[in-house]
């Protein structure tokens, strides 16, 4: 497939230029101005080219319960999340979709679905989302979010000798599901990438995180968790090893440039000094750490030390939004009161290659996509210059980051193929996706959830909550 984008914005060290941009083979060819046309030829004029931005967390079949889980934290919230989780493959289908519409049209042309299987069907559950985002184009990275241990163990114990029930399904059984889902759906080529992703310290064994090492290497694909998204978790660590979730997956090995990291907010300098020398990346996801109480995690000390920092937006119900400008908005701001030296203050630009080159070091593919160079993949982006959000003609680039656009993306492509065009998503028909989101929901306000009705005491005592009201 060749294209010639004509008289594009794209950015530069000193500014900006008019540019062309040809690809050939779903390739970048050749960018300079005024270059010997391939292809069909587009329009550039008053559009700035960037480089596809990944959604490098995020769970897509939480779009069912957004807007409805009440403020709590993470260990609370999510046990109301599980009590009420789509238990329906075609649910999980129509969730990834709008996932993929709502990353697509934020500027993001990758998503990293840490996906919540269903229990029984958990290929069905696989096959429903990778059956969505080839539809509709996207880029995806699939880890089915695996744990075996059961929820109550994902808080610490304290004193009260809590016994927890025996999960579903065993280690055994779960890595030889994995090892299945790989061999099934693994496909680089039709834009599906499996990845190893058991959902954190808090509930998954030595034995389950080993078995996903051995499984990477063997398949050469990555690796993906939460990390000490709460000080819950911090807590629990030191209980479970002795020492910190970071430590302890140094020793056992999970750490490396193939591993990318949800949250990261409780991290200490030793931590810290730990995950750059590993290679491995943060994934920052501000607003589910805002709407969780999770806390605000340190990424200027990642920056300083050298630590690989993208964004995503996290699980539409601890969010509740797939919008991917806004969470790189917020990421990249939030810290500007945690760090009075504003010489340290993340630019517009920095943002930019964080969500764009920073997600795709995550997914250890630097060298295929990121960037706009001759060479790499065509995922990218044309947002319209001339949207009453994107105006008066300032800095683009700061009116992007720093603004609120609002129907920005004129176009997007991924792998060379276009998936946007004049703000509208080609591959589906949206309006009927819209209809049927409507009417397999319900509008309702209240619901009681009987798991943190019995766990909600326990986990008040534990992080000492009992003297409030």
């Amino acid at each position: 497939m060749s294209f010639t984008i004509q008289n594009a914005l794209i950015p530069v060290d000193s500014g900006y230029e008019t540019a062309d941009v040809k690809v050939v083979d779903n390739c970048i060819s050749a960018i300079a101005p005024n270059l010997e046309p391939a292809g069909t030829v587009i329009d550039g004029k008053n559009k700035l080219l960037l480089p596809g931005f990944v959604n490098a967390h995020t769970h897509s079949s939480e779009m069912w319960q957004r807007g409805i889980i009440p403020p709590l934290p993470l260990e609370l919230w999510i046990a109301e999340l599980y009590d009420f989780t789509p238990l329906d493959p075609e649910q999980v289908y129509l969730s990834a979709v709008g996932t993929a519409v709502e990353t697509l049209l934020s500027g993001g042309t990758s998503v990293v679905d840490h996906l919540v299987l269903i229990p029984g069907q958990e290929l069905e559950t696989i096959a429903a989302a990778v059956r969505a985002y080839q539809e509709i184009g996207i880029r995806a990275f699939i880890g089915p979010l695996i744990q075996d241990q059961s929820l109550t163990a994902g808080m610490p114990a304290g004193d009260s000798g809590l016994e927890h029930a025996t999960y579903i399904r065993s280690t055994k059984a779960t890595l030889e599901l994995m090892e299945e889902a790989i061999k099934q759906f693994h496909n680089p080529e039709q834009g599906v990438n499996m990845l190893l992703a058991p959902t954190g310290i808090q509930l998954c064994s030595d034995g389950l995180f080993e078995g996903c090492i051995e499984l990477s290497d063997r398949y050469n694909i990555c690796r993906h968790a939460h990390l000490l998204e709460t000080p819950a978790q911090k807590q629990l660590a030191y209980e479970k090893y002795g020492c910190s979730a970071v430590e302890h997956l140094q020793k056992i090995g999970y750490l490396s440039p193939r591993t990318s990291l949800a949250h990261c907010v409780w991290l200490d300098d030793a931590d810290i000094a730990i995950m750059a020398a590993t290679g491995a990346t943060v994934v920052h996801n501000p607003l589910s750490n805002l709407r969780l109480g999770s806390g605000i995690a340190p990424i200027f000390k990642y920056r300083q030390a050298g630590v690989n920092v993208s964004f995503g937006c996290d699980g539409a119900a601890s969010n509740d939004s797939q919008d991917l400008l806004e969470a790189i908005k917020i990421g990249s701001i939030l810290h500007n009161i945690t760090d009075l030296d504003y010489r340290q203050w993340i630019t517009p630009r920095q943002s930019v290659e964080m969500a764009s080159l920073g997600g795709a070091k995550g997914l250890h593919l630097a060298d295929e996509m990121g960037s706009l160079t001759v060479g790499k993949k065509a995922d990218f982006v044309l947002y319209d210059l001339t949207s009453l959000s994107l105006l008066p003609r300032t800095d683009p680039i700061g009116l992007l980051i720093l603004g609120r656009p609002t129907n920005a993306v004129d176009s997007v492509w991924v792998n060379g193929k276009q998936i946007v065009a004049e703000g509208k998503v080609k591959t589906i028909d949206v309006d009927a996706l819209r209809r049927e989101l409507f009417d397999r929901s319900e509008w309702t306000s209240k619901r009681q959830s009987q798991t943190v009705s019995e766990i909600e005491a326990h986990y008040r005592q534990v992080m000492k909550l009992q003297g409030y009201s």
